[in-house]
């Protein structure tokens, strides 16, 4: 319930609204991020500038998302904050039937709904910017990966490939005969 409560702040209530355009301003921070369970962004700070231009069958919504997110990187397990600055257009459709054919672009509300949800829409934009790959140095600003964090990794794989080598010298005696017998 506390979740339905904190996500109605990304409501906007366009019924009373003149036609034209009109300018909402929405933050985005980790409390955000808490009410989906499954998001890969975890922790943010972002700000949307959300611009409703309201027409008499229709609202064309345009988002512009400025902020950081929080990224792991894959290499060195560093937490860093990524930025993020991108622009997504919607377009709201009204109608008095049930109209299924919903697209990316175009979203439908029927003639009864006084306001509109946008708080999936800004959860599906932000996670899909995130990278199928972090790394400090690609995506952070001014950031490089923990040097010693890369120097326990490199010195602990020569390592790993030596004991193979160890586990081959010391094959049991049994298995060399058998080794023999398969070879014939």
């Amino acid at each position: 319930m506390q979740i339905l409560k904190y996500l109605k702040q990304y409501r906007i209530p366009f019924s009373g609204l003149v036609s034209g355009k009109h300018k909402f301003e929405f933050d985005i921070n980790d409390k955000f991020f808490d009410c989906f369970e499954h998001s890969l962004v975890k922790k943010g700070k972002l700000k949307a500038d959300v611009e409703l231009q309201k027409q008499e069958n229709m609202l064309i919504v345009i988002f512009e998302i400025i902020g950081t997110i929080r990224l792991t990187c894959d290499i060195c397990l560093t937490e860093f904050d990524s930025p993020l600055h991108f622009k997504e257009r919607v377009l709201v459709k009204f109608t008095e039937d049930d109209w299924e054919s919903e697209t990316e672009e175009v979203i439908t509300l029927s003639k009864t709904d006084y306001e509109f949800d946008i708080a999936t829409l800004l959860y599906e934009y932000i996670n899909v910017r995130v990278p199928y790959y972090s790394k400090c140095s690609e995506q952070g600003i001014n950031i490089t990966c923990d040097p010693e964090m890369l120097a326990k990794i490199n010195t602990e794989a020569p390592s790993e490939v030596g004991s193979e080598n160890n586990e081959e010298k010391k094959i049991d005696p049994r298995w060399e005969i058998l080794k023999k017998i398969k070879n014939n």
